[in-house]
């Protein structure tokens, strides 16, 4: 990275996103420069957080410059007011908010390194959200069933896949959560086996393995082998030749994979990667769980946000709604 004024662009260490340093970063001066870079390089741990910080602050800038602020010393309250009023016409309320947040969050970082004298988006009031009920498709017990044993399970590649899934529905993961297992993160401990995973914040979950999701994952280790280094992923890609790989499935892989098998099952498109934490919560709850245990299981903080994944009055609302006999 130079000390000149011009924008600059780099790899952020041990992560994929790509990071521009704009001409309104740039403008303040080399210190704004590295005081940029450290606000995602050395603040932000967690990978997926650190995508969607780069991405909102970036589009943030982008804005300033296009609309004349080409100074990051500038900005002030009435700026990130009228670019939130823009946002709010074009972005859900949710988008707006977490934009808004990585914004706030960066001026705070720059105020500590001196570069502004304050924080511009500090008094800058968000929309409000009030959810009660997620937006995350659910698929029903018998749906799920329907997709895992629609899957061909002939091949390395249909193994891993059925057992990728049974993970997701079973233990309520994350699919970064899911695909970033290692073989050392399933393992027994009595006579059941569990399942080690890093969930938000760094946090080290372990939870036990469901003998269905038990069972898919022993057949597809037996097929796959278990590599012996336990660093090693536990899903791994696969080559052209339908060849298992040393190399670990990404989000992506995970995304493309559930889509495809989605697809062949019939099943409706808008089912991502999501909805099996949202159906794992869910029929576990109208099978006699509480919300406290189902929190537990998904590691969330508050029960509130499990909440959001209970979807066990959609069908109860919709009947009650149709008693209105006109």
């Amino acid at each position: 990275m130079n000390d000149n004024q011009g924008p600059a662009s780099l790899n952020l260490p041990g992560g994929v996103e790509r990071l521009t340093v704009s001409a309104t970063i740039a403008a303040a001066g080399p210190h704004a420069v590295k005081r940029f870079v450290e606000f995602f390089a050395a603040t932000i741990r967690n990978r997926n957080t650190r995508g969607a910080y780069v991405n909102a602050v970036g589009h943030f800038l982008r804005w300033c410059e296009d609309h004349g602020v080409m100074d990051i010393r500038r900005v002030e309250p009435l700026v990130v007011a009228c670019y939130v009023e823009e946002l709010a016409a074009h972005y859900s309320k949710p988008t707006v908010k977490q934009r808004l947040a990585a914004v706030r969050t960066l001026f705070d970082w720059l105020v500590t390194g001196q570069v502004v004298q304050y924080n511009p988006a500090a008094s800058v009031r968000g929309p409000s959200v009030i959810m009660s009920r997620g937006k995350t498709p659910v698929l029903t017990a018998e749906q799920t069933r329907e997709l895992l044993d629609s899957i061909p399970i002939t091949d390395v590649c249909g193994l891993r896949d059925r057992a990728l899934i049974a993970v997701m529905v079973f233990s309520f993961a994350r699919v970064s959560a899911a695909v970033g297992l290692r073989v050392r993160d399933y393992f027994p401990e009595g006579k059941r086996w569990r399942l080690r995973l890093q969930e938000k914040g760094g946090k080290e979950h372990v939870v036990p393995c469901h003998h269905v999701a038990e069972d898919y994952l022993d057949q597809y280790l037996s097929t796959a082998g278990t590599p012996a280094d336990d660093n090693a992923s536990l899903f791994r890609t696969i080559d052209p030749r339908g060849a298992i790989t040393p190399h670990g499935m990404t989000r992506n892989d995970a995304f493309r994979m559930v889509k495809r098998r989605v697809r062949a099952a019939g099943l409706p498109a808008n089912v991502g990667c999501h909805t099996f934490r949202a159906t794992g919560i869910t029929t576990y709850l109208i099978n006699g769980g509480t919300i406290e245990n189902a929190q537990a299981i998904a590691a969330h903080e508050s029960p509130r946000t499990t909440k959001l994944y209970d979807r066990r009055n959609d069908d109860i609302s919709l009947d009650e709604i149709e008693r209105i006999v006109i």
